[in-house]
């Protein structure tokens, strides 16, 4: 019989499960959900045999019925500044990778949901790689686990502070399982990392912001990249179906919801999208809505086809945006001498054949 992944589980369904399955009532269940929820997401652990205060036969149970294995780490490098890449295996061999960023004592850990992507951006390395799938809630769930591991961050005060879904993939073409992993996320009574904590990436899916402006409530950037719609067509395909309008539109929307400013960000490439009308152009955009900017330093990548702006230029773009009042920040490449810096993550897991039975 196949055993129940935990990492899939949210703490409710945890609950209705010990009931279910091992026949408990609904005050024994609770407590035990509260016991093992803390043992694997406050402590860390993963043997149920670990944890105590639980009888020998409700041990055999989960033991039984529930997999509290992990995926892998296949390969870790780290980078001069102290970025860390965890390419880790998934249990169909497939691969993902996780990014850790620090920031003194603390620092921010890249998630990623999916293995591959659809968006085919010009300029991202991730979007040459083949959409092999979805990750499920576990997947997604348990790059943070590794990386705590990795890092000893299994105290009160944590080590990685943040979250970003902005890893491999686009969180919101997975939106069921990101919801779900969020939710596993927030839960106070292990992980509790609040909504403000975590940030969701996404290139541009409107129908899925407006549904995550009330369900998921996180903290959400936008990968602009462009001031209109001509220029982001070229290097963003996903334009053609949803228009910058529309998307400035639906982020309003998310802002006022959740009453907080949308993170825009913005890769300068060099003659593409860095020029003075461009930055003007910006300017009318970021009025519409309450926002951040993060101008991005491009990172290259073998055989990319896009060179990074000039410093002259970099500095210009900013100080043009910047003395129109609104928040703008230039964000220095971390990670780059390991591939682990935005836009440069992939993977060789390629997109199995189906085989056809006649």
């Amino acid at each position: 019989m196949e055993k129940n992944i935990f990492y899939d589980l949210e703490y409710e369904e945890l609950k209705a499960y010990l009931s279910n399955s091992f026949d408990l009532d609904e005050k024994k269940s609770s407590m035990r959900a509260n016991q093992i929820w803390k043992f694997v997401y406050k402590k860390g652990l993963m043997q149920v045999d670990s944890f105590l205060n639980i009888s020998n036969e409700l041990k055999e149970n989960l033991e039984n019925k529930i997999n509290f294995d992990r995926i892998t780490i296949s390969e870790e490098k780290k980078s001069v500044d102290g970025t860390t890449k965890w390419l880790l295996k998934l249990k169909d061999n497939n691969l993902v990778e996780t990014v850790y960023i620090p920031f003194g004592k603390t620092g921010t850990l890249c998630i990623s949901s999916q293995v591959g992507c659809t968006l085919n951006c010009k300029f991202c390395h991730t979007g040459t790689q083949m959409m092999v799938r979805n990750l499920d809630t576990s997947e997604i769930v348990q790059q943070l686990l590794i990386a705590k591991d990795r890092l000893t961050d299994w105290g009160s005060e944590k080590k990685i502070r943040n979250i970003v879904y902005m890893g491999m993939g686009e969180p919101f073409y997975n939106y069921s399982n990101v919801k779900k992993s969020i939710n596993i996320l927030n839960n106070n009574f292990g992980l509790d990392y609040s909504s403000r904590r975590i940030t969701v990436s996404t290139a541009g899916v409107t129908p899925q912001i407006l549904e995550a402006a009330n369900e998921i409530k996180t903290c959400l950037a936008l990968s602009l990249h462009a001031p209109n719609d001509e220029i982001r067509e070229k290097i963003m395909p996903i334009n053609k179906k949803y228009k910058i309008a529309d998307l400035i539109s639906s982020c309003s929307s998310y802002a006022k919801i959740n009453n907080e400013k949308i993170f825009l960000e913005y890769v300068l490439l060099k003659d593409i999208n860095d020029s003075e009308s461009c930055a003007k152009e910006l300017i009318k955009l970021m009025s519409k809505l309450p926002c951040k900017l993060n101008l991005i330093e491009f990172n290259v990548w073998p055989g990319v086809g896009y060179e990074p702006s000039n410093k002259e230029t970099v500095d210009k773009f900013f100080n043009i945006v910047k003395s129109s009042g609104h928040i703008v920040t230039l964000r220095k490449s971390k990670g780059e001498d390991i591939l682990g810096a935005c836009g440069q993550l992939k993977t060789e897991s390629e997109r199995k054949k189906k085989a056809l039975i006649n």
